[in-house]
């Protein structure tokens, strides 16, 4: 039976393609990733907008920006790796800062995977004398389990070294995390934000739909109480309203250039064409366009379905006349609303006085009934809610959940059927054994490398990119209430979604596909077959790692469809001042829900192959670090963030890596008892049982705190400040903690420089006899280098008076549905030599607020404004809610 086996083991060494697979996807993604970057290069020096927006753009604070990079080619690479990846953290927000973290901790995690594996396992592998050939010589397929058994050892004791590291890195990160949170969100000017001390409380029964209700709940701590109500109709309205508003600015825009276009061919003719001062602005209203544009030419549409039939009517005056309808309808709904006249939904806010206080009504069980009050959630900014969610009942949201789930379980066994296609073509050399595939010995080697290499992957990746926006959309209608909710539950199911298809059923498919024939022939070498080619699916993820590592990072880097997109839009799509404001000043964000599972999969792939194929490490190692460089560019220069999360990827992300501990472990038990080794089989069950009580023992100390605020801590701070609380009077002095700023609050907008100032201040501060720490001890006791105090110093400087953030008005309608808020937009053409424009202004001013400032049709009848101003008349302030 072994002969048999060691047979058809040889026959397949014959055939093995691991290294021109290898070459052959390298080479292409190599040559693809150096033209991505090439670009980069060269458009990073001139479309300043695109590539460094975060430097100059006036929609952002001064306090937001990164100072500017030199303008060469390469000269700019040493002044970037200068800056650290914490001043993320103090101009955009903790999820950028804890994104960027996370990638540079796997690129530690697989390189430290490097250190361990590779002296030890590769001289193992390599002297195993099972007679593999190429990559594979390198795997644990290439020991020979009849006479070299005892070298399983190796194996064994590597994945104890390796895996205890893993795990004390990820209760190292956790602690940090906490730490970390908990100084950011105690800061003075994340405390005081409102999203900070309000609290929302859904699935409220009926009875608890009445303020006074509520107050005598919660006590005198509560500030303000605003329970959500039914706004369909509001929200019919304001949307035609603005519908048609938007549509009366397109037609002004478009009258405007089309007199103009015409003024500008009689000019050109030697006629009369006129000045914006020949005609007086009490004219007859339309007569200056009419001088250029007769009536059948005005902006038309058509009033029945999608614009193509039924009466075709004038746009301006049409849109002016419904105007004037529909503002009053807007305006009288919106007062009944806020003087209480509505249908109440079990959706309520209430902001206490302070952070501690709404920390304490969270926490506290509020209602004697099951799933009633509960959950409830601290820390959702306005514009994150999801209205749609607040009116969903408790036993609703129960089953919605569970269909949900249904949904993704099914969605993720069907998907099964494509990505087994793509570890089945992975490979392909193994199935010129199968005989109706024997055509297949006849395809060059070279080709047969990128269909075994390049194409699954590249296949993979694009399967993978469309299950997030179905990931979210499950996650709203199971009644999430914000967006930052969606992206945390899409983390998860995309997560879960990625190990299982991007791993387990990929690596099933591809270890079936290439030992199938063997088990048929002998059915009773199964488990010595599958432990000498189930490793050999390895060489499927190098390829994989090698496109997401170049490839992709280099196309995040370059961004050159994006930065295609953009050009076209904005020079063809954006027709009006408002569009071109709109995509010139709104920066891209990241998506952590979708973004933040594909490098967690890597890790977990890493984690699990690092004692089976350690060759495998030093690809993640590679690709790893591709992305951290891509997206910590990325982060400082280009992107912004629109969702917050208050940090809470991380944790979740850090944790998914105990998958890759578990699959690993398990793995390895399997492979030594496919090859009978007894002792290491041992050893990896006894370290199997200590990882699950590490991980239960972790998830006691630590969940608490990942979570929720202590009381201890908010009451220290409030004291601090002066705050007269019960969580403060309850402390007897107490020593503030440790800041790197002033104490009012107040200080200078933060620097490249103090940025690396208040990295030395947390290790000096926590240091014996004045000296900075080692590395190694910074890493080995976070609990004193990285602990609460030490981190404050990392804490964004108050550059806002965070006692006077806000407004009467924005201060009472905070939590009001948008559409109660909504004022009537501000429309914006404009300006033109001929005066039309003036006209225009007079008139439809009338009905709507209208300006044609800031913004000028030159006489080529392009629309130009001043690019680098900050407040154009359109221009909204951002709260900081």
């Amino acid at each position: 039976m072994s002969d048999n086996s060691a047979s058809n083991v040889g026959k397949n060494r014959q055939d093995d393609a691991s290294l021109s697979g290898l070459v052959s996807t390298l080479v292409p993604v190599a040559l693809l990733s150096l033209v991505y970057v090439a670009v980069f290069l060269v458009l990073r020096r001139s479309q300043r907008r695109y590539y460094a927006p975060r430097t100059y753009l006036g929609s952002l604070r001064e306090s937001q920006r990164t100072p500017a990079l030199p303008n060469g080619l390469f000269n700019w690479v040493g002044s970037f790796f200068k800056i650290p990846d914490v001043f993320a953290l103090q101009h955009q927000s903790i999820d950028a800062y804890l994104f960027l973290r996370f990638l540079r901790m796997t690129v530690i995690l697989c390189f430290v995977g490097v250190c361990i594996t590779w002296p030890i396992l590769f001289p193992v592998n390599a002297t195993g004398k099972a007679g593999q050939k190429q990559l594979n010589i390198l795997s644990y397929s290439n020991i020979n389990k009849d006479t070299q058994n005892k070298r399983y050892y190796a194996h064994a004791l590597v994945g104890w070294a390796y895996f205890g590291f893993v795990m004390y890195l990820i209760m190292r990160e956790l602690i940090f995390f906490i730490n970390l949170r908990q100084a950011f969100l105690l800061s003075p000017l994340y405390a005081n934000r409102i999203s900070s001390r309000t609290v929302l409380f859904t699935s409220v029964p009926t009875p608890y739909l009445d303020e006074g209700k509520l107050r005598k709940v919660f006590g005198d701590t509560v500030r303000n109480i605003w329970i959500s109500g039914d706004t369909t109709e509001i929200d019919k309205l304001v949307k035609q309203r603005d519908k048609v508003a938007m549509r009366l600015e397109k037609a002004e825009v478009k009258l405007i250039k089309l007199a103009n276009k015409e003024r500008q061919k009689a000019l050109k003719k030697g006629g009369n064409a006129g000045n914006a001062g020949d005609v007086p602005l009490d004219a007859e209203s339309g007569s200056l366009a009419a001088r250029w544009v007769p009536i059948k030419k005005r902006p038309t549409h058509r009033l029945g379905l999608l614009g193509l039939i039924g009466r075709k009517v004038d746009t301006i005056n049409w849109c002016r006349s419904e105007l004037q309808r529909l503002i009053p309808e807007v305006d009288a709904a919106q007062g009944q609303y806020r003087t209480g006249n509505y249908k109440k939904i079990p959706g309520v806010f209430i902001e206490f006085r302070t952070q501690a206080e709404a920390e304490c009504a969270n926490q506290v069980l509020a209602h004697h009934q099951g799933l009633h009050m509960s959950p409830s959630y601290i820390g959702i900014r306005p514009s994150e809610v999801i209205w749609k969610s607040m009116s969903i009942p408790w036993w609703q949201k129960l089953v919605r959940r569970y269909v949900v789930l249904a949904f993704i379980t099914v969605m993720i066994v069907f998907w099964a059927a494509p990505v087994a296609v793509v570890g089945v073509i992975s490979n392909v050399t193994y199935l010129k054994k199968i005989s109706f595939l024997t055509w297949l010995d006849s395809v060059p080697s070279v080709i047969m490398g990128v269909i075994s290499g390049l194409l699954p992957s590249v296949a993979l990746s694009i399967l993978m990119s469309l299950v997030p926006i179905v990931m979210r959309l499950c996650a709203k209608l199971a009644g999430e209430p914000s967006n930052a909710r969606v992206e945390l539950f899409t983390q998860n199911a995309y997560f879960a979604f990625q190990v299982i298809q991007v791993f387990l059923i990929t690596t099933m498919t591809s270890s079936a596909s290439s030992v199938g024939q063997q088990i048929a022939d002998n059915p009773g070498s199964v488990t010595s077959i599958l432990a000498s080619n189930l490793p050999k699916s390895s060489n499927f993820y190098i390829s994989y790692f090698i496109v997401q590592g170049l490839t992709v990072a280099s196309s995040v880097l370059s961004q050159v469809v994006g930065f295609i997109v953009f050009r076209i839009l904005y020079k063809y799509l954006a027709s009006t001042p408002r569009a071109m404001y709109n995509k010139w000043a709104n920066l891209s964000a990241i998506s952590w829900g979708s973004v933040l599972p594909v490098y967690t999969t890597i890790a977990v792939i890493a984690i699990t192959y690092s004692c089976i194929a350690p060759l495998m490490l030093g690809w993640a190692t590679i690709g790893m670090a591709c992305f951290y460089f891509a997206y910590r560019y990325n982060v400082l220069f280009v992107t912004d963030n629109n969702i917050d999360t208050r940090g809470l990827i991380y944790p979740r992300a850090i944790k998914q890596l105990f998958t890759g501990l578990y699959l690993a472990e398990l793995c390895m038990i399997g492979l030594f008892g496919a090859s009978v080794a007894i002792g290491p089989l041992v050893l990896m069950v006894v370290f199997l049982i200590f990882t699950v009580l590490f991980h239960l023992s972790l998830n006691t100390a630590l969940n608490p705190l990942l979570y929720n605020l202590p009381q201890s801590l908010l009451a220290e701070e409030e004291t601090k400040h002066g705050i007269d609380t019960e969580a403060a009077r309850g402390v007897d002095g107490g020593q503030p903690g440790y800041n790197g700023h002033n104490n009012n609050g107040m200080g200078p907008v933060p620097s490249v420089d103090s940025a690396k100032k208040d990295i030395g201040e947390v290790h000096l501060a926590h240091s014996r006899n004045g000296k900075k720490p080692s590395a190694i001890m910074k890493f080995l006791k976070p609990w004193m280098y990285n602990d609460y105090l030490a981190l404050r110093a990392l804490v964004p400087a108050n550059v806002l008076d965070y006692n006077n953030l806000y407004t009467d008005e924005v201060q009472t309608s905070a939590y009001l549905p948008p559409t109660v808020t909504s004022q009537t937009p501000l429309l914006w053409i404009p300006s033109d030599p001929a005066g039309i424009s003036k006209q225009e202004v007079r008139d439809t001013s009338k009905v709507i607020p209208i300006t044609d400032e800031g913004c000028v049709l030159n006489d080529k009848g392009v629309i130009v404004w001043d690019q680098e101003t900050t407040r154009p008349p359109v221009w909204e302030e951002k709260i900081e809610y």
